[in-house]
């Protein structure tokens, strides 16, 4: 009895980590997807224990030392104030990616909700909230967030929930059209022969079966929400200085570019590695969800 446990057990863990190698496999033959991952983990790292990838502090300038060019002590060489322009844009990971969640997450909650209601209650419900969604969708995401931050006050918070209300709309559509979807489905039907009601319907059935879409939805925009975030902040709609932020930096060395172009290229780089890598990584979910 024991040895067949044994042999029981051994089955159940070469089982489970058949699915780990393929996965490992898969990964090895996609060295861009493996690059990604790494980029997003060291944002991540920067954002959370900043003090592991560099010794200068964000804010210590040092006059003497103003426009530095890149060197092996200055990454990113530094600022017209003489501040280390790599501790920067490592202490602004953690201002850009807390907006970038918290948008990401207004945006899913709100637009799945509205998706849901409107999907599967039908009829008049359906065709008011779409008609609003449509008025939305009409309005270009950045200049509607624009709006909402010259209404709310111009901080890092108020950039996370306009970036948030101005992707609503794509979370909301995505959601209705998989929860008209799922309704025509016979387990549905099945459900309602059954005696459950409507709330049991849409709590037990609809929305598990409903989600997929939206979540791959997440991925992809957060590397848009990233460069709506930044863009906000380049335009001077964000953290005021001297706060770090990755479009307040681009925006601090875009008067300086032609004379000291690192001040403004390389935290704009880094940027754009960060984005490039986030829609990789969400371009390989979406593609494993439709398999």
């Amino acid at each position: 009895m024991t040895v067949e446990l044994d042999a029981l057990a051994a089955g159940r863990r070469a089982g489970f980590a058949r699915p780990i190698a393929r996965r490992l496999g898969e990964l090895a033959r996609q060295p861009i997807l493996v690059a990604s991952w790494l980029v997003v983990l060291v944002v991540i790292g920067w954002a959370v224990v900043p003090g592991l990838f560099t010794s200068y502090g964000p804010y210590t300038g040092d006059a003497s030392a103003s426009f530095l060019p890149p060197s092996a002590e200055h990454w990113f060489g530094t600022d017209r104030l003489g501040r280390d322009l790599f501790a920067r844009s490592v202490y602004g990971a953690q201002t850009t990616l807390t907006a970038t969640l918290l948008a990401v997450l207004i945006a899913f909650g709100v637009g799945t909700l509205v998706g849901l209601i409107a999907g599967f209650a039908g009829g008049i419900v359906d065709t008011a909230v779409m008609r609003v969604i449509d008025v939305f969708l009409a309005i270009p995401s950045l200049l509607l967030a624009m709006v909402v931050v010259s209404v709310l006050g111009y901080s890092t918070q108020n950039i996370a929930l306009a970036v948030g209300i101005s992707s609503i709309a794509s979370f909301a559509r995505v959601m209705r059209a998989q929860v008209l979807s799922v309704v025509t489905q016979d387990y549905v039907k099945a459900a309602y022969g059954l005696g459950v009601g409507r709330l049991g319907v849409m709590l037990r059935h609809v929305v598990p079966n409903s989600l997929s879409s939206v979540i791959a939805l997440a991925a992809l925009e957060i590397g848009t929400a990233v460069l709506a975030v930044a863009s906000l902040g380049f335009l001077g709609y964000g953290a005021p200085p001297p706060q770090p932020e990755w479009g307040l930096l681009v925006a601090e060395g875009r008067d300086y570019v032609a004379v000291h172009p690192w001040a403004s290229i390389l935290p704009g780089a880094a940027l754009a590695v960060v984005v490039i890598a986030t829609h990789r990584i969400s371009t390989s979910y979406r593609k494993d969800h439709r398999r």
